[in-house]
């Protein structure tokens, strides 16, 4: 991520830190966007990413940051739409499962093809597309030892607002926007791996 970019990461962050709902909510829902960035900042030099994933990336951090600061159910834009579209419920967090497959697909597909894990490129997207389920059943067992743990302060975290199927709902989200990622971003992916593998 260039210093535009972490400009941008940083003062969002400190946007999102200043009053939010509750801070442990905060914590629990920016804390995989700190993680993301401390890893970028390590691997920079050994394993730079294209500006495409840095960009992805930055994106959906944001989308973690908003999340922490108002928690998933009350992100006000969405409240409005949730009133004006005669919806059930706030779906701020369907965007943030939405991008939880997205950007890791082509953050998959970039790692597969630039350490070259497999031998047929024909079975790149069914990879990815198992790799970004796995990570989002993994991050919906997160939700469920953070609800074990920390109890009735965990609703907040876990923003199902009473759906039963929100689990469920999130994962098809998640394999909704890798799908996409995968038809829409490839070919310009594999303009910028050129490029960078060629530079």
């Amino acid at each position: 991520m260039n210093k535009i970019g972490m400009s941008v990461f940083f003062l969002v962050l400190i946007w999102s830190a200043i009053n939010p709902k509750d801070y442990l909510t905060w914590f629990m829902e920016v804390l995989p966007a700190l993680i993301v960035v401390i890893t970028l900042l390590l691997t920079r030099k050994r394993f730079p990413l294209t500006g495409l994933l840095y960009g992805l990336i930055l994106i959906h951090c944001i989308i973690l940051m908003i999340g922490g600061h108002y928690t998933y159910a009350e992100v006000p834009l969405f409240d409005w739409l949730k009133d004006a579209a005669h919806f059930e419920r706030n779906n701020y967090d369907k965007i943030g499962h939405f991008a939880q497959g997205f950007v890791p697909a082509m953050v998959a597909r970039e790692i597969i093809i630039r350490n070259a894990v497999l031998n047929h490129q024909g079975w790149l997207p069914f990879f990815v597309i198992c790799i970004c389920l796995a990570i989002s059943a993994f991050y919906e067992l997160i939700e469920w030892w953070v609800a074990l743990l920390i109890g009735q302060d965990a609703e907040a975290f876990l923003g199902t607002q009473g759906y039963i199927w929100d689990t469920q709902s999130d994962i098809a989200y998640a394999l909704l926007g890798a799908i996409l990622a995968l038809i829409t971003l490839s070919r310009l992916h594999n303009r910028m791996l050129l490029t960078s593998l060629t530079d």
